[in-house]
C-alpha cells in the first residue's frame, strides 16, 4: 500500500473487485454530482440542495459505447480529510482501489474552493476526469473559464457541464472511457 499524502491515509493497490469498472462521482456538496450520476445512469435519485443529502453511496451502470460501467455517486465532501461520516464513506471509497475512475465534479461558479478535492483525487494516482459543471452559472456571473488550459494545467480531461440542463453528459461519458482506456481499465 501506498500513502495518500493529503488524504490521511493509505490508498491501497488498484485491483477491481469486479469485472465491471467503477466510475466514482466525487465533489463538493451541491455541485450536481448527483444530477449528473442521474443522466449517466438514467436513474431517478433523489436530488436535494442541501449539504449531506447524500449520506451514503448510491450505485448505478451505464453504457460507454459497448462497455458496461458502475457509478458511485459518493457524499459530497470537501476534502479527503475527514470530519463527518459522509466525508468519511467518501474518502475511505476513494482511497479503496475500487474506482478504476474518478469524475471530479466541480461547480464551475466557484472553482477555487472545488478544485482542493479534485487536486487531492488526482495526487491519488487514480484516472481522473474533470466535469466543469454550472457553467451557465458561471457565465451569468461573468466568470470565463478556459476548460483546455484547466485541462492541460490538471493533466486530466475537463468537460464543460450543464446538468440541470443536461448538457455535456456525451463529452463527459467520451473523457470516462478515455481515462480508463488510458489507464488499462477497460
Amino acid at each position: 500500500m501506498a500513502g495518500c499524502s493529503s488524504c490521511g491515509g493509505e490508498r491501497r493497490d488498484r485491483s477491481p473487485s469486479s469485472a465491471r469498472p467503477s466510475v466514482a462521482l466525487a465533489g463538493n456538496p451541491n455541485t450536481g454530482k448527483s444530477s449528473i450520476f442521474n443522466l449517466l445512469t438514467r436513474s431517478r435519485q433523489h436530488v436535494g440542495n442541501w449539504p449531506g443529502k447524500t449520506v451514503s453511496r448510491v450505485v448505478g451502470t451505464f453504457n460507454v459505447g459497448e462497455t458496461r460501467l458502475e457509478a458511485v455517486d459518493l457524499p459530497g465532501t470537501y476534502s479527503l480529510n475527514v470530519s463527518s461520516p459522509e466525508e468519511m464513506i467518501a474518502r475511505d471509497y476513494l482511497v479503496s482501489g475500487e474506482p478504476g475512475a474518478v469524475v471530479g465534479v466541480v461547480d464551475a461558479a466557484n472553482l477555487e474552493r472545488n478544485l482542493y478535492l479534485t487536486i487531492q483525487i488526482l495526487e491519488m494516482g487514480v484516472p481522473v476526469a474533470v466535469a466543469l459543471n454550472m457553467m451557465d452559472v458561471a457565465a451569468s456571473r461573468g466568470i470565463v473559464i478556459n476548460a483546455d488550459r484547466l485541462s492541460a494545467r490538471l493533466g486530466a480531461p475537463v468537460v464543460e457541464t450543464m446538468a440541470r440542463k443536461g448538457k455535456g453528459i456525451d463529452e463527459l461519458k467520451s473523457a470516462i472511457a478515455g481515462v480508463l482506456e488510458s489507464a488499462g481499465a477497460v
